[in-house]
């Protein structure tokens, strides 16, 4: 049986970790062999370990997997399937595979995957390596990213992730945006056209640059973002126009709690959740809305289409949130709580993530994150985002300062850019994988498209953008960036606990021989 990705890692526990990996037939044998002699067996070895009577042998335990079918896994013409075309949106059997591995002990085990389908057929895995939690109070690496979308500089990206840190790290961060559309099942696996999400993180891309076998060693601790949710559902309509028909009371992020149903909490399922990693405390937040164009004609952020104005279900209600953050909602109640616990209280570090960028000098900062404010006018439907309503830096900044939050980690505008406020809180975005919108700065000269009254340019929060420390960019007349967005130049991001260090690089795909820079490194512990 042929896996439609290699394994990956999800929420470590004290002795323990989820292992899953996905089919595209339920099989009739799906195990995970864990074990100092795992590495050297064969496959006829393995087949017998994962078929026969016996749990555990000499060198080896067995944990076998729970098997479910993903609900909404789909393709349409649009999808890019080697071997296969789709006429219209066509349901794409996909069954998770999910094995809880306990009884661990500290440091690294190594595993494998076997799979064998309804024929008969046997598909053992590479040698990977798992570990439990890190225990409270530990050093520990992590990998800050997001935005990956399938877009063309990813492979080189998580190459240079593994060949300057490895890939056994003790988590990666995703800040929202692994694909473009959540209910295509080639964006995660398979597709022919661009880098599917576990393709590249497996280390299996096509191209000159692979990726690197990342999440088959290091847990992935994700967040969602805009394109995580999908709306309206439709067996007619392309997948890529129900990802863009999300309305206030109808979307869904169904494919993202099945394929990432830990971490969790109990007020957040996996939308919202915190987990002690190390000397980590990490709370990740649903904090993001839905894309609209900011374009004055048609459907989008300040209006309706004028031709649909009397056709109130084709209205797109302007850059909706989707699920409240703002000061009186469950969320908030609960980030206060989760901030004044003891377990983020006794943590050295305290780390907080969600998609959406508040801070920052991409496009996507502005307008105000905050609900729409409608108005009927003669001919047409607009929509207003007041300025003072934006409820991260109204609601949410406020907690994370007085709660001595050392990093916030955001996605969405595909830039690199920090900030650090008067509470000492650093606001860091780490995504230009490629596509780049662009950063609205003085030293660029670029202004946001936006109508007049809002922030064209610079952080709509008023905070002055920090120059890389290390070897930022300049510009034609030499002056120092504070940010990198680049269709060429990708980036990627360490946090080393060890020294307290967030770490920043650089590799120009344009020229493969170069070499990787680090261009910015700051302490969370000072300025």
């Amino acid at each position: 049986m042929t896996l439609l990705c290699e394994p990956y890692l999800l929420d470590p526990q004290p002795d323990g970790i989820h292992v899953l990996w996905h089919t595209e037939r339920a099989g009739r044998c799906q195990v995970v062999l864990v074990g100092g002699d795992v590495p050297e067996m064969t496959e006829q070895e393995a087949s017998a370990a994962a078929t026969g009577p016996a749990e555990s042998g000499g060198g080896w335990r067995r944990f076998r997997a729970e098997t479910r079918p993903l609900s909404r896994m789909r393709e349409d013409a649009e999808s890019s399937v080697p071997g296969r075309t789709y006429a219209g949106v066509t349901r794409r059997p996909v069954y998770r595979q999910l094995a809880r591995v306990g009884g661990l002990p500290a440091g690294r085990t190594p595993y494998r995957v076997v799979s064998i389908d309804d024929d008969g057929r046997v598909n053992v895995t590479a040698t990977y390596r798992l570990a439990p939690a890190v225990p409270p109070g530990r050093p520990v690496r992590l990998l800050l990213t997001s935005d990956h979308q399938l877009m063309p500089m990813v492979p080189a990206n998580l190459a240079k992730v593994g060949e300057t840190a490895g890939t056994a790290l003790d988590g990666v961060l995703m800040a929202g945006d692994m694909v473009n559309v959540a209910d295509r099942a080639s964006d995660w696996f398979d597709s022919a056209r661009r880098p599917a999400f576990f393709a590249s993180f497996a280390g299996r891309a096509a191209g000159r640059w692979p990726g690197a076998p990342i999440l088959p060693n290091t847990p992935l601790y994700p967040a969602i973002g805009n394109h995580e949710v999908m709306g309206r559902w439709s067996e007619t309509g392309s997948l890529e126009e129900q990802f863009n028909d999300a309305r206030p009371d109808d979307w869904d992020v169904t494919t993202y709690g099945e394929l990432f149903p830990v971490p969790r909490s109990d007020a957040g399922g996996p939308r919202w959740w915190s987990r002690t990693i190390g000397d980590v405390h990490l709370i990740s937040l649903f904090a993001t809305a839905v894309w609209r164009s900011p374009k004055p004609i048609g459907r989008g952020k300040f209006q309706e289409a004028a031709q649909d104005v009397d056709r109130p279900q084709r209205w797109g209600h302007g850059q909706f949130i989707f699920t409240p953050i703002a000061r009186g909602s469950a969320q908030h109640r609960w980030l206060a709580s989760d901030l004044a616990s003891p377990a983020a209280r006794a943590a050295r570090y305290r780390v907080v993530m969600f998609h959406h960028p508040s801070h920052g000098l991409g496009h996507h900062s502005a307008p105000p994150f905050t609900d729409p404010v409608p108005a009927v006018r003669p001919g047409g439907i607009t929509y207003h985002y007041p300025l003072g309503d934006d409820h991260i830096l109204r609601d949410v900044e406020p907690l994370l300062s007085a709660a001595q939050v050392h990093l916030v980690l955001n996605g969405h505008s595909h830039v690199w850019n920090r900030f650090r406020n008067a509470a000492g809180v650093h606001w860091l975005e780490t995504s230009n994988v490629g596509n780049s919108y662009g950063a609205y700065d003085v030293t660029s000269g670029r202004s946001r498209e936006l109508p007049h009254g809002y922030v064209q340019q610079g952080d709509p929060g008023g905070l002055a953008p920090v120059v890389p420390t290390v070897a930022p960019l300049t510009g034609p007349d030499g002056t120092a960036l504070p940010y990198v967005a680049s269709n060429e130049i990708t980036v990627f991001t360490l946090l080393d606990t060890a020294d307290g260090l967030v770490r920043s690089y650089r590799f120009d795909t344009a020229d493969p021989a170069a070499r990787v820079v680090l261009f910015d490194e700051f302490p969370l512990d000072g300025a």
